[in-house]
This record gives C-alpha cells, structure tokens and sequence, in this order.
C-alpha cells in the first residue's frame, strides 16, 4: 500500500507582523538607549536623562508613525492606480490582455494551444482576471494592499515599547546609566532572538548580534556626549 509523504512546510519568509513589530520595538530600543548615554554622559542630572528619553520617546514613536502611513498610503495610491489601468485594458482590448495573459504560461513551459485555453477559462470573470494579471503584472493583488492605519499604529506601538525599556529604569528613580544599559542590552537580545524564528541564523546570534550593535551605539554616543558636554561647559 502506498502512503502519500506528508508535505513539507516553510517558514513565513515575508515576516508577517512580526518582523516590522520587532525591528520598530528594536529601532525604539537602540535609538533612545543612544540618546539617553549620550546625555548621561554630557554629565546631565537624572531628570535631565528622563525628560531627554520622553522626548525621544514621544518624537520617534510620532515620527515612525508619520513615515510609515506616508510610506504605505503611496504605496497604496500607487497600486490602486496601476490596477485601474489595469482593469480598464481589461475592458477595452480583452484580446490583448488575454494574448499577453497566455505569453506569461508558455514562458513558464504550458504548451501554447493549452495556455490559451487556461488563460481564457482565467479570464471568464472580470475580477479574476484583474487579479492574475495584477499578480503577474505587480506582484500584488486588489486584497492584498496594506492599511496605512495599521502600519502606522503598529510602527507607533513597537518603537513605544521599544524605546521605554532603556528609560525605564530613569521613570522608576534610577541615577545611574548601567540600569538601562542592561534592561535596554537584554532588550535587543530578545528581539534578536525572536527575528531568528524567520531568519535561518541561530537565536543566539541574532540576539548577540543586536546585543553588540545597541551596545556599540550606546559606548559612541555616550562618547559624544562627554566630549561635547565637556567642551560646551
């Protein structure tokens, strides 16, 4: 008796929401543990620090917000633009759609006669035939656009959540910097370690690869802000 193989499966290769999730929560991360060591070390007081971090806090969740919906409302206009073009070559010269249909199947090996019989069946339906020759055209389909709310929310909420870990520590009467390093460190290990569930690296080195780049920004601009807060004093 023969037994049919049970399918392989594949990773979620486009991410999903995780990945913009992390990668905001880890932007969030890096850049305000930067601007909060770079602070601490112009030698500014602890609530010089906090009201650096909220600021940082407030203006980057804003500004990642404001540059995605930017970002994927053109996107969007653009898309919606090509597939009115698209439906209206549909409606005026089905011919030519419906040849250029059946080109796509030959090059990809359908004998011709067959091609353009699938490519005619395909194209019975007005809203079928918009979305294969979308798909084939731009890669993307009428349903698949993406909503500008939801990706500047989610790009607000990640880069929040992100960038409250290094200040944390401050909001809750820390004085010293080494609190929020470790919290915003072990931060970027964890996001690190859950954006290898869609790559192929091992979690403990996209954990420590992100630990030593939050790290190395953290030392530079902490740096920078003791030679500047020197030679501004």
């Amino acid at each position: 008796m023969v037994t049919a193989e049970a399918h392989h499966s594949h990773r979620d290769v486009s991410g999903g929401w995780l990945r913009p999730a992390v990668f905001g929560a880890m932007d969030g991360l890096v850049s305000n543990l930067g601007l909060i060591s770079g602070v601490a070390g112009s030698s500014a007081s602890a609530h010089s620090i906090a009201v650096a971090g909220m600021a940082g806090l407030a203006a980057g969740a804003f500004s990642m917000a404001a540059g995605e919906y930017t970002s994927v409302a053109s996107q969007r206009e653009l898309v919606l633009a090509e597939l009115d073009v698209e439906r209206r070559e549909l409606r005026r010269h089905p011919e030519d759609e419906l040849a250029e249909l059946t080109e796509v199947y030959v090059a990809r090996g359908v004998e011709p006669a067959l091609a353009r019989e699938v490519a005619r069946q395909l194209s019975v339906d007005p809203e079928q035939a918009l979305e294969i020759h979308a798909r084939e055209e731009l890669g993307m389909g009428p349903d698949d656009l993406p909503s500008p709310t939801v990706a500047a929310l989610s790009s607000f909420g990640s880069f929040g959540v992100g960038a409250l870990l290094p200040l944390l520590p401050y909001l809750l009467g820390a004085t010293a910097l080494w609190p929020a390093v470790l919290l915003a460190l072990l931060g970027l290990f964890l996001c690190g370690a859950v954006v290898a569930r869609v790559t192929a690296r091992p979690w403990w080195f996209s954990g420590l690869r992100q630990l030593v780049l939050g790290a190395a920004a953290a030392g530079i601009t902490y740096g920078v802000g003791s030679l500047f807060g020197t030679a501004l004093a």
